[in-house]
């Protein structure tokens, strides 16, 4: 009998899908994503199911989407809000089962009290031990530019991203020893800002590198005022591209640096015989505006640069490599039961996502997913409840205490053109609105659980 594959996944923190050089989009170089990339298969059109890290990590345990559970938001934000229990359902859980060795390295944001012990897995190595090590270590290191970011002066190897991968090297070699099947989870909490790159990658970029985002001269005419104030929240309303060049070239800088620890994972797995039957998986929980509509982070918008999300997946002996894949895709939400499937267990019926199997071994599925839903329920700026859907040519976000938005992603790739109020586009609005209502209550959102917010959509009682 044919022993069960590893999985071996790896997760960051705020990558936008655009800022991987295998997209093509923009100059980040990242040799070792793009060649891990050519060897398995990468989609295009992956999407975050919401850009906030605690909401989407818990999700991604049990299966459903955050308003199905009740985690909303960061637990840590101040506002009072559930988070995922130990007695909920956890996929990983059935790992243990099937007699998997389980890891979990690095950042969690899945229980404010909890650890991933009480999940499903074996070891945990916690991301606060790195700040211990810093402080033994290096304790007269202080950063001054909070969340705007600055060269690291500890030393590459000593990094936080390289000490993740030690960790992990260190966990692959461990588990691969007893023979048995292993699942080792990596989580850095690299690329989120504040970026502190170490040298070499601190000074990788020059300014002259960094192109000006295709959006950054918005206006916000038209937009919803809360995208406005989120420049005067975070206090770059004066920014002009001179401000935002440095900020970039360090974001760009952070996620070179991601990627040769990462490198150092994946080379530590192909000196296993057993790397020929490890699923390898790679994403981010959500994008970063870094700049991009003149707006930081990833509040209180739904813009492609925050959902639209990498993710690579790769299995030697079942996947081929060197594929593309253009289906609407979640990550977080159709992993879990791709996983399953792979491991011949039982989808549990209440799962929002699908099995992604038949599309990694290139078959067409006839009724796959012709649009995504993408949901944000507020944060620390306050609450604000936005739903989006979009197909290949239009994206429509539902913001309930605000203007609409519409935006023709063929002409208006930017989502600088908001064209809600186009009388020319009421069968379109019409159409997406009536989509999206059925898909939030379908999920179980409860956004959409009551008389006037089904007028809102399906009546038309908005402007």
């Amino acid at each position: 009998m044919e022993q069960r594959p590893n999985i071996l996944m790896i997760t960051v923190d705020q990558q936008r899908y655009d800022c991987i050089g295998f997209s093509k989009a923009y100059p980040v170089k990242t040799p070792n994503l793009d060649q891990f990339a050519s060897e398995g298969i990468w989609f295009s059109n992956a999407y975050a199911h919401l850009p906030v890290c605690g909401p989407a990590r818990q999700s991604f345990m049990n299966g459903r989407r955050p308003e199905a559970i009740g985690c909303l938001w960061n637990f840590n934000n101040g506002l009072k809000i559930p988070a995922l229990e130990p007695s909920e359902y956890a996929w990983s859980r059935e790992l243990i089962k099937l007699n998997y060795q389980t890891a979990y390295i690095g950042k969690w944001g899945v229980h404010p009290v909890h650890a991933p012990t009480q999940y499903g897995y074996e070891h945990y190595v916690d991301e606060r031990e790195y700040e211990l090590f810093q402080k033994e270590r290096y304790p007269n290191v202080r950063f001054v530019n909070s969340y705007f970011g600055e060269s690291n002066p500890i030393p590459v190897e000593d990094s936080k991203t390289h000490w993740t991968a030690k960790k992990a090297t260190e966990m692959i070699q461990k588990l691969s020893k007893s023979g048995k099947p292993w699942h080792i989870r990596v989580n850095f909490s690299e690329p989120h800002l504040p970026c502190r790159p170490s040298k070499p990658f601190s000074e990788m970029y020059s300014l002259d590198d960094i192109p000006m985002w295709n959006n950054f001269y918005d206006s916000f005419e038209n937009k919803p005022y809360i995208q406005k104030q989120q420049l005067y929240s975070w206090g770059v309303e004066n920014y002009t591209w001179d401000n935002w060049a440095p900020i970039v070239a360090r974001y760009y800088g952070i996620i070179s640096q991601l990627d040769a620890a990462i490198g150092k994972i994946l080379s530590t797995l192909d000196q296993f015989p057993a790397s020929e039957n490890t699923i390898v998986i790679y994403t981010s929980d959500h994008g970063d505006l870094c700049g991009a509509h003149r707006m930081m982070d990833k509040h209180y918008v739904l813009y492609e640069e925050v959902i639209k999300v990498p993710l690579i997946i790769k299995w030697k002996k079942r996947i081929p490599k060197n594929r593309i894949c253009n289906e609407f895709v979640y990550n977080f939400l159709d992993l879990p039961p791709t996983i399953l499937e792979w491991l011949k267990v039982d989808i549990p019926n209440f799962f929002q996502g699908r099995s992604l199997v038949k599309l990694l071994h290139g078959k067409r599925v006839k009724d796959w997913r012709n649009h995504l839903v993408s949901t944000y329920n507020g944060q620390q700026f306050g609450l604000y409840t936005q739903r989006m859907i979009r197909n290949h040519h239009w994206k429509y976000i539902w913001n309930t205490t605000d203007i609409d938005e519409l935006y023709d992603l063929k002409e208006d790739p930017s989502e600088l053109n908001n064209r809600i109020y186009d009388q020319s586009n009421s069968n379109i609005v019409k159409q997406l609105r009536e989509a999206l209502y059925w898909k939030l209550l379908h999920d179980q959102d409860g956004l959409v659980d009551n008389q006037w917010m089904k007028l809102q959509l399906l009546g038309g009682r908005k402007l």
